[in-house]
């Protein structure tokens, strides 16, 4: 048994040992040249105008979430529809649900204007 836990140690100092040794070469082999340009952020080629803290509107977050459920499904779905002849009709009735419920997700957020622009 303490064989198997030495296999798990060794593998997890060595990737340990690994990255920070890729930290350490990187820090010594990296150009020092710094200067007022390379130190300020970077706006798109944009001159920064005011404070970095923008407040942005909550419609931005939503429409994030919304894209990542919708993405989520087509990772469900996906799989299911490649080996869909060998599921039969039970696996039918269960993704069918599935998608109802996210319908009724996207219902919900499209009666309550969350994806409206303005």
């Amino acid at each position: 048994m303490l064989p198997d836990y030495l296999y798990i140690i060794f593998f997890l100092l060595l990737g340990v040992g690994f990255v920070g040794s890729a930290l350490v070469v990187s820090w010594f082999l990296r150009p020092r040249a710094p200067s007022q340009a390379k130190s300020s952020p970077y706006e798109c080629g944009e001159i920064i105008k005011g404070d970095s803290r923008v407040q942005f509107n909550v419609r931005y977050y939503l429409f994030a979430l919304i894209f990542v459920i919708f993405d989520v499904e087509i990772l469900f779905t996906m799989p299911w529809a490649i080996v869909f002849r060998q599921l039969g009709i039970t696996a039918y009735f269960e993704m069918a649900a599935f998608i109802l419920i996210l319908a009724a997700g996207l219902f919900y957020a499209w009666k309550k204007g969350a994806l409206e622009w303005q």
